[in-house]
């Protein structure tokens, strides 16, 4: 017993090195230069999330035909900025191709901030050129990836003259095969009041769901063929129908999708 006492002494009186040593993650710095560790620093954050990247996705760039005027629509949106702190830039325009006019044409603008790990917090502007009058609005909305992954975008959009209205998006991919891709979607819109020069009535005012089905020739190139209902419902049905059009349309769409 005395032997082992005599062997342990030593480790007990012994400095506690480990307590003493710098901080996790400062030991480099006893070896390499301030700048140059510096300089090291900065390229891991660009490379880890720190960099400012970009995306633009046109989501949906397509052919409709149907019960109602052939047409061409675009939606897509691009984003430029880092993990915190994006720009977005979102568009969708829709060309009636008989009248030879835009039915709507829409622009947004929004700075974007992540508030969980799947969902952004989003504030900007909107600028509406079609249909009616130009009208700019207050944006502000959410988008992110919902439990079970569905896709989701809503906002709130309070215009120049004081009209409220919303709108919520929602899409869900089902992978077939590594290739083949069924993609549900749906979007309403609602108004807090009616706006007679914009057509719109109270509640919800249009619906609209739809179903493509897609062949990713590359991820970033995908040619698609589906069908979309939409319809207008309420007040807002109403003035459709005192011009003269029919409430409910069903299309069927060819088009692709395309991202960078």
């Amino acid at each position: 017993m005395m032997a082992i006492l005599v062997l342990i002494s030593p480790l007990a009186a012994a400095p506690a090195l480990a307590q003493e040593a710098p901080a996790p993650g400062s030991q480099a710095e006893v070896y390499w230069d301030k700048d140059e560790f510096k300089a090291s620093q900065d390229a891991l954050k660009k490379e880890h999330g720190g960099g400012v990247n970009y995306m633009i996705l046109a989501d949906r760039f397509e052919y409709q035909s149907g019960e109602g005027s052939p047409a061409l629509l675009l939606e897509g949106q691009g984003w430029s900025g880092t993990d915190e702190n994006r720009l977005w830039i979102k568009s969708e325009i829709d060309y009636d191709l008989d009248a030879g006019n835009f039915e709507e044409a829409e622009l947004q603008a929004l700075w974007s901030r992540p508030i969980a790990r799947y969902f952004d917090v989003q504030a900007g502007l909107r600028h509406d050129f079609e249909p009616g009058p130009a009208r700019t609005y207050a944006v502000a909305g959410i988008q992110g990836l919902a439990p079970y992954w569905f896709e989701v975008d809503g906002a709130v959009f309070l215009s120049e003259e004081g009209d409220l209205s919303a709108r919520f998006e929602a899409e869900y991919e089902f992978l077939l095969t590594q290739r083949l891709v069924l993609q549900p979607r749906t979007e309403l819109n609602f108004a807090l009041q009616d706006v007679p020069e914009l057509e719109t009535g109270a509640g919800l005012s249009t619906a609209e769901a739809g179903l493509r089905l897609r062949y990713e020739i590359d991820r970033q190139f995908a040619p698609y063929v589906g069908i979309n209902w939409k319809t207008s419902v309420g007040e807002t049905a109403d003035y459709v129908r005192a011009r003269g059009d029919d409430t409910e349309s069903v299309s069927f769409v060819t088009g692709i999708r395309l991202w960078f």
